[in-house]
């Protein structure tokens, strides 16, 4: 027999979802905030690689219009055990999370008269006074001197040979001066005397992005009416952009397509998944890319393949996951499967522990190989066509070489 206090049944759904929601977007919020924490630890943008993603400002941190921030709140009973970060950003109309950080790490939040984590666990009771120089840190990115590799110049666009280990923007969660400083925005803001405004005043010009340890060929878009159609360009897959990728192993076919749609790995936050099997999911995005073998080399280190890949988009982490789903990681790319160093294939077959191998007995790749050489694309203003190639980094050439050699 059903219970008294039980919800009569064309109630139930309609009694739990408001509050379900609120919830679910809590705690949806707190896994993007770790996920973007986690990706800036490591130095890298969580954005796609090529395709033009939303204008986004330092309007995230920075609201436009004036913020009034209450005496004091006291806690109620149904906000006890959420996060006080989450709570004030949605206690406090204007304000973001990002921001709400800021003061608590800048100690000008106060619960019962303490400082406290962002994480702190509220009580009911519990009284929050907010208090002190609440201004944000202006984010805006300042010129440096650094060297670019212009591949290609005229009055409204740019073509840059980006080298490894150079971030192209920093992220809008960064708030550490050092995060905003050797960037390839910077370095875009000492040699050109405009850039596009289309990305605020974290991105200025940058109308598509590679990893930090990819190398290569990125366009620049000097005017908005030119980022426009480049973004248009993208949108419409009308940007061809072919890599060259060294991976671990010998692929099986001689040329072959990877089409299966990239989603976030649902335990290793921090990694891409490409779904192999036939099933659809709403997080995942379609991806497409088309490999050639270039060349075979069966070393002293091992078996890889050079191939090269044209994407027809340009989903997060793209190439490095769908040849890792195929079996075939980058080499270099620890984060989806290769090894930090890779063992003589002798050495390897006789187990030896570390001690008793010598500094002979591996080599390392301090980078991913991975390098965008190829671009070809109809100009968008000029109307002329665009075919523009950065041979491989010195180090990479190096590798091969020494892969070919011994």
């Amino acid at each position: 027999m059903p219970s008294k206090n039980m919800i009569p049944k064309g109630k139930r759904r309609q009694s739990v979802k408001a509050e379900y929601r609120v919830v679910r977007t809590a705690a949806n919020e707190m896994e993007e905030a770790r996920v973007q924490a986690a990706f800036d630890a490591a130095g890298e943008v969580l954005v796609e690689e090529d395709e033009v993603s939303e204008v986004e400002t330092a309007e995230e941190i920075i609201p436009s219009a004036p913020v009034v921030i209450p005496e004091q709140i006291i806690v109620d009973i149904s906000n006890a055990e959420r996060r006080l970060d989450a709570f004030l950003a949605q206690q406090i109309v204007g304000v973001s999370r990002a921001r709400v950080q800021m003061w608590i790490e800048r100690g000008a939040v106060l619960v019962d008269d303490k400082v406290v984590r962002a994480s702190h666990k509220l009580s009911t009771g519990e009284v929050i006074c907010i208090a002190g120089d609440l201004a944000p840190v202006p984010l805006k990115a300042e010129p440096e001197e650094i060297q670019l590799d212009v591949i290609y110049e005229d009055s409204d666009l740019a073509v840059i040979n980006k080298p490894a280990g150079m971030m192209v923007h920093a992220g809008n969660g960064a708030t550490d001066e050092a995060r905003h400083r050797g960037t390839l925005v910077n370095a875009l803001l000492y040699h050109f005397a405009t850039l596009s405004a289309l990305g605020g005043a974290l991105r200025p010009g940058i109308v598509h992005r590679l990893d930090k340890e990819t190398s290569g060929l990125i366009i620049v878009a000097k005017n908005d009416i030119t980022h426009r159609r480049l973004s248009e360009m993208f949108a419409a897959r009308e940007m061809h952009k072919t890599y060259i990728a060294l991976v671990h192993g010998a692929v099986k076919l001689e040329s072959g397509t990877i089409n299966a749609p990239i989603t976030r790995d649902a335990v290793r936050r921090t990694r891409m998944k490409a779904l192999t099997r036939n099933y659809e999911t709403r997080a995942a995005r379609g991806a497409v890319s088309h490999y050639r073998v270039m060349e075979r080399l069966d070393s002293a280190w091992g078996k890889f393949t050079l191939v090269e890949v044209r994407i027809e988009t340009g989903r997060t982490h793209q190439i490095r996951v769908h040849m890792s789903s195929i079996g075939h990681p980058v080499v270099g790319d620890v984060l989806y499967g290769a090894p930090h160093q890779i063992l003589r294939a002798d050495i390897a077959a006789k187990k030896l522990n570390a001690d008793k191998r010598s500094e002979h007995d591996a080599i390392r790749l301090e980078r991913n190989f991975l390098h965008a050489a190829r671009l070809a694309f109809m100009h968008p203003t000029g109307k002329q066509e665009m075919k523009l190639e950065a041979l491989l980094p010195e180090e990479l050439s190096e590798f091969m070489e020494l892969l070919r050699n011994r």
